[in-house]
């Protein structure tokens, strides 16, 4: 087990914090070609449990094994976009070294002028948050290895993929996606670029509870 960083967009921050979120899928950085089919291993055969192995789909026994980063009953702390106070900003003190100053998310909408004592300068990008500053806990329940487009309705609606979301997204035609599948196909463009979700890459796909709090706050965390 162990604690991990993990980047979240404003809407998905806005899903995991309405409850309307319990998975994710991030690309697994595969790049050979003739894996067609993929089998991961009964974990007694395995003697790294974190290796999953892509199998060809001709050859007994051969194929590659690849680390997956995340394992059963990890802990992720999120990172998102986040404004810090006007007087630390214009004066150039990076974020680790706030001292655990109130701070914005632009997930919660607009930035007040004025706020907790404090007004606020612009927003930083998530890759830049520190872990202090972290307000979303994410424990790791299930993970599995699939192809993008195996996602079902069901996954879909876990990866907050619902009426709610898909009123945020319009298709090219001006439409908004139908299903959760569609919903889901957009919102992988939006974050992927277009003709991501047609690439249909190897993905792992985590199941997680959420805990709102910072991740060195939690009970039990000097267990970690």
């Amino acid at each position: 087990m162990a604690d991990r960083p993990i980047i979240f967009s404003a809407p998905m921050v806005r899903a995991l914090l309405d409850g309307r979120k319990t998975q994710t899928r991030r690309v697994l950085p595969l790049a050979h070609p003739k894996f067609s089919h993929q089998n991961v291993l009964d974990p007694d055969m395995l003697v790294d449990k974190q290796y999953v192995w892509f199998w060809d789909g001709v050859h007994d026994c051969v194929g590659a094994s690849w680390p997956l980063p995340y394992t059963p009953g990890d802990r992720l702390w999120v990172r998102e976009a986040f404004i810090g106070p006007y007087a630390y900003e214009v004066n150039e003190y990076p974020p680790r070294d706030w001292g655990n100053k109130a701070i914005w998310f632009p997930a919660d909408g607009p930035v007040p002028e004025k706020h907790a004592g404090q007004f606020w300068h612009r927003a930083r990008p998530s890759i830049h948050m520190p872990r202090w500053a972290s307000r979303l806990t994410l424990t790791v329940t299930d993970v599995r290895v699939q192809r993008l487009q195996d996602i079902s309705a069901a996954d879909a609606m876990a990866e907050g993929c619902d009426a709610v979301l898909a009123l945020t997204i319009k298709r090219p035609n001006g439409a908004h996606p139908g299903n959760p599948r569609e919903c889901y196909c957009d919102l992988w463009n939006s974050l992927h670029g277009p003709g991501a979700w047609d690439a249909n890459p190897w993905v792992v796909a985590l199941t997680f509870t959420v805990q709102r709090g910072n991740i060195d706050k939690m009970p039990g965390q000097n267990d970690h």
